[in-house]
């Protein structure tokens, strides 16, 4: 940047009588007017717009002594560059970007026509809040270096932001997408808020306005509440360490916890990072008891809001909406009585009405005159069930005796009586043949009047003999 203002102020004419850079001011014929600027150290001459390079010739008898080696020269340029581009801020677009185990990213800054190479030593990669990534477009600010190894120059990366957007905003949206991945912001895992808490645990600063105010409205609504400040730090190192472990400390009290509040005041969106940290937002999400979220203002949105089970836009409109107005309960506890004294009285008269109505019955006014009635019916009845139960009778003695009729004139023992007999073997079948027995076989033999018992000697197979002999 030195010769650049030397140049600058020889063109005003204040380089006339200087010799600052080595050769002085020279005209034609000792013209006094700024006209050419001899700059050895340089090797360049200028007069006006233009520029003229010397080569110091390898024919002088001098050239020997002005020899460098590569390593001299390196370092003769890493020093000039280091000089005159200490802080510069340069945009493109990262490639090839590797993180070595070292935790140095290197990487290759690149435009339309043209790429440079940069890194970012640990030190300050640590600070990023934002996931590098290839094809992102960046602003980089640094200063440029010369790796003397190699003879190349890169930018030594300092600091980084996105192009065209906030680094904070670029980590919220790149969290924001990996969380909701996760399913962290799905609301069909959010927890209903209890209608009245008993125990509230607020996470905050206890020394803040909005904790205060919280209280305040709290207690205002709802006098008899009982709350458990858990003191946090909200901003600035280690405070997103600092709530995610209270909330943890608020799971596991010995004590029942209806519900958890985190809150701060507002504040920059760096104010109010820590409740967009990973730690916080998980820790949230792991709670077994139902969170509240009241951080900022209206319009800050932070990821602690949209993983909690309930966003309130202020930490005043949180308790606001962690408990009801006492009055208001009070005043409907009221209206609710006077309803229900109503509703009793109504049916107490509508069942002194119905008490009368079967007062007036004649059950309850002549009661013996209901049992009279209802001997004569049952007498009836009596009468009515005899009646029909001996005409059933007769006309089943009618159907018997008909009956028994037909049967005795088919029984084998009125044939019998007309002086016919059934012979019958020892097993008491019927004989119908007499080639089905042998002599010595036992017969039976039934008559009218009784059982014969005969054992066959002769049998005879001719009927018609038999029959001759009869006659």
């Amino acid at each position: 940047m030195a010769v650049t203002q030397r140049i600058v102020k020889a063109k005003k004419g204040e380089f006339g009588r200087s010799s600052e850079i080595g050769g002085g001011c020279l005209g034609a014929s000792g013209d006094r007017s700024v006209g050419f600027v001899l700059a050895h150290k340089y090797g360049t001459i200028r007069r006006s717009n233009h520029s003229i390079r010397t080569v110091p010739s390898l024919s002088s008898s001098k050239s020997s002594k002005n020899v460098q080696t590569v390593s001299e020269l390196t370092q003769s340029i890493k020093r000039r560059l280091n000089d005159e581009f200490q802080s510069v801020l340069v945009s493109g677009e990262i490639s090839g970007m590797t993180k070595a185990g070292s935790g140095h990213i290197y990487l290759t800054l690149k435009d339309e026509k043209s790429s440079i190479n940069g890194i970012i030593w640990r030190s300050d990669a640590a600070k990023l809040k934002f996931d590098l990534t290839n094809g992102l477009a960046v602003e980089c600010r640094g200063g440029i270096d010369v790796y003397a190894q190699r003879g190349t120059y890169q930018i030594i990366i300092r600091g980084i932001r996105p192009q065209g957007i906030g680094a904070l905003e670029l980590a919220f949206r790149q969290l924001h997408e990996r969380l909701a991945g996760d399913g962290l912001f799905d609301p069909s895992v959010k927890k209903e808020l209890p209608s009245i808490p008993k125990h509230i645990c607020v996470v905050t600063s206890p020394t803040s306005a909005a904790v205060r105010d919280f209280l305040q409205v709290l207690t205002r609504r709802w006098p008899r509440i009982r709350v458990t400040v858990v003191p946090v730090k909200v901003q600035g190192p280690g405070a997103a360490d600092e709530i995610a472990e209270a909330i943890e400390i608020c799971n596991r009290m010995g004590e029942p916890v209806d519900v958890i509040a985190v809150t701060r005041g507002g504040g920059s969106v760096e104010d109010l990072w820590s409740f967009n940290e990973e730690v916080v937002v998980r820790a949230i999400y792991q709670s077994e008891i139902p969170v509240i979220s009241g951080v900022g203002h209206e319009i800050d949105v932070t990821l602690t809001d949209l993983v909690a089970d309930v966003r309130a836009l202020t930490p005043s409109e949180a308790a606001e909406r962690l408990v009801p107005q006492f009055s208001d309960v009070t005043g409907g506890l009221d209206v609710a009585s006077d309803r229900m004294t109503k509703l009793i009285l109504g049916r107490l008269d509508l069942a002194r009405r119905e008490l009368a109505v079967w007062g007036s019955r004649p059950v309850l006014t002549q009661p013996l005159e209901c049992l009279r009635e209802s001997a004569m019916e049952l007498d009836f009845l009596e009468n009515s069930m005899l009646r029909s139960v001996k005409g059933y009778l007769a006309d089943a003695d009618r159907e018997l005796a008909a009956m028994t009729a037909r049967l005795d004139a088919i029984s084998p023992l009125a044939v019998l009586s007309r002086g016919y007999s059934l012979t019958m073997d020892s097993e008491g079948t019927l004989i119908r043949n007499p080639s089905a027995l042998k002599p010595g076989d036992r017969l039976f033999t039934r008559l009218s009047g009784g059982t014969v018992e005969s054992t066959v000697e002769l049998i005879n197979t001719k009927a018609e003999d038999s029959d001759s002999q009869d006659c």
